[in-house]
């Protein structure tokens, strides 16, 4: 716990606090913050601009890079006299009972009320990824998990019910959703995405963030940007990305969310594009964000990012001018802890290399947040309601972060992210009876369910000692449940990425005596090394991790059916066993409710309705490559190498069959500035209930500039019971096929297009097509375009 528990401290006359219009809530939050501003001195300011990682580990194993090396004893006595303006992870650096936790938070906030002038407390921030990242939280599906349901509505539900969690216990901020873009899947990060398409991502993320907000919790958007375009996929490498793969593809999920979704903060990425680090950058910083997109939130740094442009980027010659550097640019909060934003600022300011203007444009920023999340009114709420008293011990086990309510959501968002890649003989669902043998490092570990940032794969790994804190369900745990009367037995065979392939014999022997093999291989998520998947765990090419292929390769040998069930953090390399297995299933961190959820999709208990986020490659090298590429990035006669994907991006198959029907076809000509409705029926001919997912996609077969083959536009997942048909409407804009032209500017072209309705992103899975030409002159477009396909989904048709 970051925050120890200590006596709590009470103002016993309030006349201490200094007094003025800013306390009054009946006047306008500008006016407030103005009076408050003007009263402080230059300390006091500074103060209100970074944050205090009290529980920062400053010895062992961090959880942000070169933590170990950026962690300055604070004397939080002492340093609380100026006030403060965040408090870094209360629940999220330690495990701690979250009512023990709250009640510890609060006499924190007590202690820095009655320590500086105004009695401001700090505004608290967590992760909040896949989940609270607290102990005894929810863990939920991550964000890869997100995309493949392609169910914004589902999204916005978890992340409202994170954010309640997270508000219920005295935090005020959640570090999510991540709007990267996907770009190579060898980096470490791409299970904290949601894929590798933007408008997948936007939609998605534009959710979450809508959903976060509405429980009063301030959203962060991160990482702002470029981050996931890192040379060679690695962590924090250089970012060389063209200024069209920039506005095209890398800004559009920020410029979505900033525009639909209300965020409060906006989170600047470790980036450095064309050698500016992104923490130095006021043309993305604020000539974009602020002045064109009209953002009015906070920027905070990522952790450590206003240090690195001295130590890593080399930049700034010290910390004084990493802070002049990152406040002209337009970073508001120094995070997780005060380095350059302190006293080193101040001398700063008062040397005149630093402008006080600046210190005050970002003081602004967050007494507005403040003032919004009513923590200048007198009359604040100090402790939740629901807790009893403020005893600590009386607090344990009063607050439930992972109630059965949250259980049946992150159940539900896990079977609905299940993709069923390939299912060749018909292996499943399973047929229940004889003997199934379970064999795979990830068959029975609950650490296979989660991702990085989730609470236990974050922070419990580093306390072997304490309890999990909730329950997760292992695949060999739950197809057990699923499958009371089958003998299922079980062998690991190898770890997920070690050497030790002296289980492997007995993993194949198990298989070759049951009638199905369950071979259920994976990653393991860690951070900078310790993983195979997450922060810092970027992989050299895409081939299963340590000896899984091998293992996989003995299972097949036996001629037993084999399933394949992966349980990663991104996709790996197929092409050398897809003609031999019986059956793939890919889950992306599925969550503490992950098992149950796969082995209800291997019983065929839940249909499958998962759509890939991302491609699943054919081979383990050929990278970066994603679905976005014009022509000469795809096969071709002019180099030997075929990155076509083994599986597309937007692929997934069901156990029931569905229909297409095109109801009734767009105009021929559309003026550049027009929009026309356009429509689908797809129907279940099976006999069971499933959902579709309708994807629209655009191609423009002749542009001024070179342009991906397809690109999504649109998309709706669609449950139909057996028999039912539904009718989709798409209302197609002509902005949604603009794109940053020759001259550098975004633009809608005249010129012919074809808006096709598939099932994936390949052309053999397109099921209609709809050829249109625009028409009229050519329209310059900017932030205000219209970025979202809207979507009308009729109620179910009579069955036939």
């Amino acid at each position: 716990m970051a925050i120890h528990p200590a006596p709590q401290a009470r103002r016993s006359d309030p006349s201490p606090v200094v007094d003025g219009p800013w306390r009054d809530p009946s006047l306008d939050p500008e006016v407030r913050v103005a009076d408050l501003a003007a009263r402080m001195t230059l300390e006091e300011k500074a103060a209100q601009l970074y944050g205090i990682w009290v529980g920062a580990d400053a010895e062992g194993d961090g959880v942000a890079p070169h933590q170990n090396d950026m962690v300055d004893p604070v004397d939080l006595e002492d340093i609380t006299t100026r006030g403060l303006g965040q408090l870094t992870r209360p629940f999220g650096s330690a495990p701690v009972d979250p009512g023990v936790g709250a009640v510890s938070l609060a006499r924190a906030q007590a202690r820095i009320v009655e320590a500086g002038r105004f009695g401001v407390p700090a505004l608290a921030h967590e992760e909040c990824l896949a989940g609270f990242t607290a102990w005894g939280a929810t863990a939920y599906p991550v964000p890869l998990a997100w995309g493949a349901a392609w169910d914004p509505e589902l999204v916005a539900e978890m992340a409202h019910r994170i954010g309640s969690d997270m508000r219920s216990v005295g935090v005020h901020q959640g570090l999510a959703p991540v709007l990267d873009v996907v770009r190579d899947l060898r980096w470490g990060r791409v299970e904290e995405t949601i894929g590798e398409d933007p408008y997948l991502v936007a939609t998605i993320g534009t959710a979450y963030v809508r959903g976060l907000e509405s429980s009063g919790v301030v959203a962060t958007l991160k990482h702002f940007a470029g981050y996931s375009a890192s040379a060679g996929a690695r962590n924090l490498s250089p970012v060389r990305a063209g200024a069209r793969e920039m506005a095209d593809v890398i800004l559009p999920p920020f410029e979505m969310a900033v525009r639909e979704g209300g965020p409060g903060s906006v989170m600047h990425s470790y980036a450095e594009i064309d050698g500016v680090p992104v923490a130095a950058d006021p043309a993305l910083l604020t000539g974009l964000l602020r002045d064109t997109w009209g953002f009015t939130g906070t920027v905070v740094a990522d952790y450590f990012g206003i240090g690195f442009l001295e130590t890593l980027h080399r930049v700034a010659e010290n910390r004084g001018d990493a802070a002049r550097l990152a406040l002209k640019a337009g970073v508001d909060v120094e995070l997780p802890t005060v380095r350059s934003y302190g006293d080193e600022l101040v001398a700063a300011v008062r040397a005149g290399l630093v402008a006080e203007e600046l210190v005050d444009r970002a003081l602004r920023r967050v007494l507005l947040q403040k003032c919004e999340l009513g923590l200048l009114d007198p009359d604040r709420e100090t402790l939740p309601a629901a807790l009893d008293g403020v005893d600590p011990e009386r607090a344990r086990g009063t607050v439930d972060l992972d109630p059965p309510r949250n259980r049946a959501l992150a159940r539900l968002l896990a079977e609905r992210s299940c993709v069923l890649l390939s299912n060749p003989g018909g292996a499943l669902p399973l047929a229940g009876t004889g003997r199934i043998a379970v064999v795979g490092p990830r068959a029975d570990d609950p650490l296979a369910m989660l991702g990085c940032y989730s609470f236990p794969s974050h922070v419990g790994v580093q306390h072997p000692d304490a309890p999990m804190g909730i329950v997760v369900p292992t695949v060999l745990e739950a197809l057990r449940e699923e499958f009371p009367g089958v003998d299922v037995g079980h062998a690991q065979g190898c770890e997920v990425d070690g050497t030790d392939a002296s289980g492997i014999e007995d993993a194949a022997a198990l298989a070759a005596g049951a009638d199905v093999c369950v071979a259920v291989l994976g990653d393991r998520a860690g951070l900078f090394g310790r993983g195979t998947s997450g922060e810092g765990c970027d992989a050299a090419d895409l081939a299963l991790p340590g000896l899984q292929g091998d293992l996989l390769d003995a299972l097949l040998a036996t001629g037993t059916p084999v399933v394949l069930v992966l349980l990663t953090g991104r996709t790996y390399a197929l092409g050398g066993w897809a003609d031999r297995l019986a059956g793939c299933v890919q889950a992306f961190f599925p969550g503490e409710e992950g098992g149950p959820a796969l082995a209800g999709v291997l019983s065929g208990r839940v249909n499958p309705s998962g759509r890939l986020p991302l491609g699943v490659p054919r081979d383990p090298g050929g990278q970066p490559w994603t679905y976005l590429q014009p022509p000469l990035g795809r096969a071709n006669g002019v180099s030997n190498l075929d990155p076509t994907p083994l599986h597309p991006f937007g692929h997934g198959l069901s156990y029931t069959s569905f229909a297409w029907e095109a109801d009734a076809d767009a105009p021929a000509e559309l003026p550049t500035d027009g929009e026309t409705d356009l429509a689908i029926t797809v129907r279940n001919t099976g006999d069971r209930d499933g959902a579709e997912v309708v994807q629209l996609y655009v191609h423009d077969p002749v542009a001024q500039t070179t342009r991906p083959e397809v690109r999504l536009i649109g998309y709706a997942r669609v449950p139909l019971a057996a028999g039912e048909s539904r009718r989709v409407g798409f209302r197609f804009h002509a902005d949604l096929a603009s794109f940053t032209g020759a001259g550098g500017r975004r633009i809608v072209e005249p010129g012919g297009l074809e808006l096709r309705f598939a099932t994936s992103s390949d052309l053999a899975d397109v099921k209609h097509t709809v050829r249109l030409r625009l028409t009229g002159p050519e329209r310059t477009v900017d932030h205000r375009r219209r970025m979202v396909c809207d979507v009308s989904v009729d109620a179910p048709a009579v069955r036939r």
